[in-house]
């Protein structure tokens, strides 16, 4: 048996730091997890209150994990947000307060790796961010537990042809060619998609543009996160 020997001038391979870049448009926050950061070890890549200011300063680098706040003051949307991060290359997790369990559900739905509440203990903000960084789950029983106790999120109970219509109509096919696809008449496609909005108003979570049922399909998980692009669906 042939036994390896290591040479004992040889250095030891080391590891590179974890790059971090970091979204929020309060800049104390900005600080507070930059100072953590560099006190970890981490390499702070970049800081931004938007992610337009991100992507545009990047240049090329590359980062492992963005620390994403979820309610940017400048009009975009959380699922914006988190796919436009994504296309970088880097890992998205969302930084944000704990009542903001919508947004939490679609940032998740979007493919933000986690979740940490923003009264998260420093310690444990950093420990997120390793963990993400290394590309495992990020344990996210509380804001699971949060989402399924939220009433507003209640699953509207489609039927399978129901779902079939808004699985084709939320990836953006006209009513019309759903319709054809699924073999049934136009007609018939839009009292299942009347009978849709009707259900998603009784859970509370009316549905009354195309966009509109597109976010239900991804929170339902009907549909995988998808940037929302869509008409009014009438």
């Amino acid at each position: 048996m042939s036994e390896t020997v290591t040479d004992p001038n040889t250095p030891a391979p080391t590891t590179s730091p974890v790059r971090v870049a970091i979204v929020d448009d309060h800049e104390s926050v900005r600080l507070g997890i930059q100072a953590a950061c560099q006190n970890e070890g981490f390499e702070v890549v970049l800081t931004a209150a938007g992610v337009q200011d991100l992507v545009e300063n990047l240049a090329g680098r590359e980062v492992d994990v963005v620390v994403l706040d979820l309610s940017l003051g400048d009009g975009s949307t959380v699922t914006e947000n988190v796919k436009r991060v994504q296309a970088t290359g880097s890992a998205v997790l969302v930084h944000s307060i704990a009542d903001r369990v919508a947004s939490v559900r679609e940032a998740l739905a979007a493919g933000a790796a986690g979740v940490i509440p923003k009264s998260s203990a420093t310690k444990t903000v950093m420990a997120a961010v390793a963990t993400v960084a290394r590309g495992d789950v990020l344990n996210n029983l509380e804001w699971a537990s949060a989402i399924d106790a939220d009433r507003d999120f209640a699953k509207a109970q489609l039927g399978r042809r129901e779902r079939e219509i808004l699985h084709l109509y939320a990836s953006g096919l006209p009513l019309k060619l759903a319709a054809q696809q699924l073999g049934i008449g136009y007609s018939t496609a839009r009292e299942y998609l009347d009978r849709i909005r009707v259900k998603y108003v009784e859970v509370g979570r009316p549905a009354p543009t195309k966009v509109d049922l597109l976010r239900r399909a991804v929170e339902d998980g009907i549909l995988p996160g998808l940037d929302a692009d869509g008409g009014d669906g009438r």
